[in-house]
């Protein structure tokens, strides 16, 4: 993934119920991407946050009031730095809008009551300079920690804590301190434990996993023992209630002391969209950036139908699993989805007065 995407690989296996296996998460990240770059079409928009200069023309063609600049596409979250001809304004000189409703602001206005003006430069062309962040949206939630220090700018590998494996995935835009990092690969690493007394038998119906502490461990977190992968449902103390058999990997009897892996080592992409690579210490918070809840439920929705229609060679119909039986696809439902993503998000054509 080379761009920012709004939903995850996990996302989507989760939604299909998909084997993990190296063919598949490669169609998986490809439907991923392809179906993020169609919902900013839909939408006219980009949603995710990046830190950029961008420049205007001043008179421009829009001949709006002499103290306001339409952004148009160039939708702004919040300003850093701003000047007009060469003249640096006060970033709080200016006024964002519509302030009841943004971010995103698609105008930014001079304060009137100072004496802040655009223009000044020797031609009208790229007058006024804007550094900020421009997108939809930038907010974040906690995700977990780091659970080592990064100590170079290069480093493009990471070990995350059980809360940041639980609640991050491949495709998810990270920022730890000022910095903002693209997941493109998660891999195995040990959690230090060991499989408790007195072992696990073959059977589904065995979901009570002994750990030595159960606190290492989060709800919806995967981790591997042998070649088993088992999802963690609830935590009693330090017994991990699980699903056997997860992303498609056998049942297996496995004997006490054996080692506990978890899908902490992530693959970075450094600084991106913007910030700056930087080095972070040991247990600096990880937060996940969010996009919009029906942006990221469309492109779900858009991917799944990407890969059964891959399935089934692009039929009007889809097989089932085992190629038994066919019925046809129905869109109705999708469609709906993508009406109300672009209802709820879309950038709709503007009447306005300049």
């Amino acid at each position: 993934m080379t761009q920012p995407v709004y939903a995850t690989r996990e996302d989507v296996m989760r939604a299909m119920d998909s084997k993990l296996t190296a063919r598949n998460t490669g169609q998986i990240d490809r439907a991923v991407e392809s179906a993020s770059r169609d919902v900013e079409t839909l939408c006219h928009r980009r949603f995710y946050p990046e830190v950029a200069t961008r420049y205007f023309d001043w008179p421009n063609s829009q001949t709006a009031r002499p103290w306001r600049l339409w952004l148009d596409d160039s939708e702004l979250i919040s300003v850093t730095s701003i000047s007009s001809g060469g003249t640096t304004i006060a970033p709080s000189d200016c006024l964002l809008e519509p302030n009841r409703t943004g971010p995103p602001y698609n105008r930014l206005e001079l304060n009137i009551g100072t004496n802040a003006t655009f223009g000044g430069g020797q031609t009208y062309q790229r007058d006024i300079t804007v550094t900020g962040v421009w997108g939809y949206t930038d907010a974040d939630t906690a995700a977990g920690a780091l659970a080592a220090a990064v100590s170079t700018t290069a480093a493009t590998s990471m070990s995350v804590n059980a809360a940041a494996s639980a609640l991050l995935g491949v495709g998810s835009l990270l920022r730890i301190d000022s910095e903002r990092m693209l997941v493109t690969g998660r891999t195995m690493a040990t959690t230090g434990q060991t499989l408790g007394g007195p072992g696990l038998d073959a059977q589904a119906k065995t979901v009570t996993v002994p750990v030595p502490d159960g606190t290492q461990y989060a709800v919806d977190e995967v981790f591997l023992i042998d070649s088993e992968r088992m999802l963690i449902v609830d935590i009693a103390g330090n017994n991990l209630i699980v699903r056997r058999g997860w992303d498609g990997s056998v049942l297996a009897a496995h004997t006490a002391g054996a080692t506990i892996y978890a899908p902490r080592a992530l693959t970075v992409t450094r600084g991106a969209l913007g910030t700056t690579a930087a080095t972070h210490a040991n247990a600096a918070p990880v937060y996940r950036w969010e996009p919009p809840g029906p942006v990221r439920q469309l492109v779900i929705a858009e991917a799944i139908a990407s890969l059964t229609s891959e399935s089934s060679g692009y039929s009007k119909t889809a097989r089932s699993a085992n190629g038994s039986s066919e019925r046809n696809r129905d869109q109705g439902a999708l469609e709906a989805q993508r009406d109300a993503t672009y209802d709820a998000c879309g950038r709709h054509a503007r009447a306005r007065a300049v």
